[in-house]
């Protein structure tokens, strides 16, 4: 295959990998346009405000990067896991314990200089996303106890221990809802440019980078990946199974205890009741559009960042609940994921077609033909 062609064969197989999400974007919208038009809005103007907001002032970009990196890090961690074959529904709590472990730490040694106090508060994060989500890891494996349950169990947890540290341990007795003190200035994540966009951005640009390299370029990512795919056939390859999957969830909890790290360092200063937002339902959101991959997680969250920036605009400049935005992400998951069905019928159909009668020439040649040369022929297309 000359250069060429090797490029125009490399160019027609991202066009057709890209063509569904396109598809899925362009249903999507137009559903949601008719929906709007019902409700006597004008789309148009709706559609406008929510896709140029991010770009139209330099705080929309800083906003919309913010609101990344939570988005990209609670996709990791239904992603990650997701990739073993697991489905990680915990994220939530994950978050909270992984801010609750950095809020602690910024408190109680708030007067230690940031370059102690900042990566303790980072890592006390990550380890008290991982070791919630070791809890449900190990009831998985040593009691075969269904991730999803005890995930999500576990999300109710969570919840109530962020309302005691919040409102007994360390209250802030003037905010009037359940949050803490702040945490000590050394534990706050340093700022670039004007306006300010914490470096937390690019705390997660290189897990995202070093998390996609692992994923494909390391022993632990390729047993992973093979775990997925077909579990019993990794097991029958000496694959440890039941072991990487324990460790995928356990990884998915640390880059949620990440993000509870980050917003707790960058964002708010505090440990505080809804931290924890809508991070989860739009994390799995993300993590399916991008299929499980890691290296597609950081792009497809980055589309929901803008959606998510502009919805407030979109309710102010058109009248248009804010809501409706997330009715577009569902959809562009839902549109998406019948292109897959559609797209596996139509293989299984080809399949299926019967062989083409063979030509007068065909028939004439295979008369005199041995069963060599008849194999052969009817390789050809």
């Amino acid at each position: 295959m000359t250069s060429g062609a090797a490029i125009r064969y490399r160019t027609g197989s991202a066009l057709r990998a890209l063509a569904p999400y396109l598809a899925a974007i362009v249903a999507a919208f137009v559903v949601a346009g008719v929906v709007i038009a019902m409700l006597g809005h004008d789309p148009f103007v709706a559609f406008r405000s929510v896709l140029t907001t991010s770009f139209a002032t330099s705080f929309g970009l800083v906003e919309t990067f913010t609101k990344w990196v939570p988005l990209t890090l609670m996709a990791l961690a239904f992603a990650i896991p997701l990739g073993a074959g697991r489905f990680n529904i915990g994220g939530e709590g994950q978050l909270i314990l992984g801010a609750t472990a950095a809020t602690a730490i910024g408190i109680t040694l708030s007067g230690l200089p940031m370059p102690l106090l900042l990566p303790l508060g980072l890592i006390a994060g990550v380890l008290g996303g991982g070791v919630w989500a070791g809890i449900a890891a190990w009831l998985m494996s040593r009691f075969h106890i269904n991730e999803i349950l005890s995930t999500v169990l576990l999300n109710f947890v969570s919840f109530q221990l962020l309302d005691y540290i919040a409102s007994q341990v360390w209250p802030d007795v003037g905010a009037g809802f359940p949050a803490t003190v702040k945490v000590g200035a050394g534990a706050m994540l340093p700022t670039v440019g004007r306006p300010a966009l914490h470096i937390g951005v690019f705390i997660t640009a290189a897990v995202v980078v070093i998390g996609a390299i692992l994923m494909r370029r390391s022993a632990p990512g390729f047993e992973l990946r093979a775990v997925g795919i077909n579990e019993r056939a990794a097991k029958v390859h000496g694959i440890r199974t039941a072991r990487i999957a324990v460790g995928a969830v356990i990884v998915g909890g640390m880059a949620a205890g990440l993000a509870g790290a980050i917003e707790v360092a960058g964002v708010h200063g505090n440990l505080l009741e809804g931290i924890q937002s809508n991070y989860l339902l739009l994390g799995i959101i993300i993590g399916l559009i991008a299929r499980g991959s890691v290296a597609l997680v950081p792009f497809v969250a980055f589309g929901i960042s803008i959606l998510e920036i502009g919805a407030s605009a979109m309710q102010r400049t058109a009248q248009v609940p804010a809501e409706l935005v997330l009715i577009v992400e569902g959809l562009i998951l839902l549109f998406l994921l019948l292109s897959d069905v559609l797209a596996t019928r139509w293989q299984r159909s080809g399949r299926k077609r019967p062989p083409r009668p063979a030509t007068a020439r065909q028939a004439t040649g295979r008369a005199h033909a041995g069963p060599d040369s008849i194999t052969a022929m009817e390789a050809q297309p």
